[in-house]
């Protein structure tokens, strides 16, 4: 029977949990709160997980390589691009603390139902996230700038309003085709960028 424990023992084992915050976040965020109630059993394989309205729950892997190249600290607001059902916002908002806060954007009515849902189990991060239902595509003005932006499907390429609503200093972790970039804003219209190959994601849905 797989467990929380031996799936975050493997990810450590492999490399891809590093960061003392972020195994905390894995230990006390369980991703079988976030998973549909007949895929519990499931919850702890390194795979991704149907979640309905043919979007998935990232495969744990790859949700730990992405927020070990974002690096996010307690305190900063961080932009999620697909809330799916509130895992990742989850994680966030436990690293980012108290006085940090995750704004997370769906696309699909009842994965905002959902989200909302799985994140209010946990009482002491639920006023950490804000869910929005709108095109992630476009970022969310009303909030930024931001330290950290952080996205669940893959893009054609990265949307100006992303870049723009970030603040200088701040990384951009997303996935474009079967790639994961991390962007750096180094001045205000210049980015360093980093690519990792081999990854597979939802599309991003959205955008002109």
């Amino acid at each position: 029977m797989d467990s929380r424990e031996s799936l975050i023992i493997s990810l450590k084992k492999l490399g891809y949990l590093k960061t003392s915050s972020l195994i905390d976040a894995f230990e006390t965020v369980d991703r079988a709160d976030f998973v549909p109630k007949n895929l519990e059993r499931e919850a702890y394989i390194d795979h991704a997980l149907p979640i309905g309205e043919g979007q998935t729950i990232s495969q744990p892997l790859t949700v730990a390589f992405m927020l070990e190249l974002l690096s996010p600290k307690e305190g900063e607001k961080v932009l999620e691009i697909g809330a799916g059902s509130g895992w990742q916002a989850a994680l966030l908002a436990h690293i980012v603390g108290a006085k940090g806060k995750v704004i997370t954007l769906e696309h699909i009515p009842k994965l905002v139902e959902m989200a909302k849902l799985n994140v209010g189990k946990y009482k002491k991060l639920e006023d950490r996230i804000k869910v929005v239902l709108t095109d992630g595509s476009r970022g969310y003005k009303q909030e930024a700038p931001y330290d950290r932006i952080v996205v669940a499907a893959s893009a054609i390429s990265i949307p100006e309003a992303w870049k723009e609503q970030l603040k200088v200093g701040g990384v951009i972790v997303a996935p474009v085709g079967n790639s994961i970039f991390k962007l750096v804003k180094e001045e205000e219209n210049s980015f360093t960028e980093e690519e990792y190959p081999g990854f597979v994601f939802v599309p991003l849905i959205g955008g002109d």
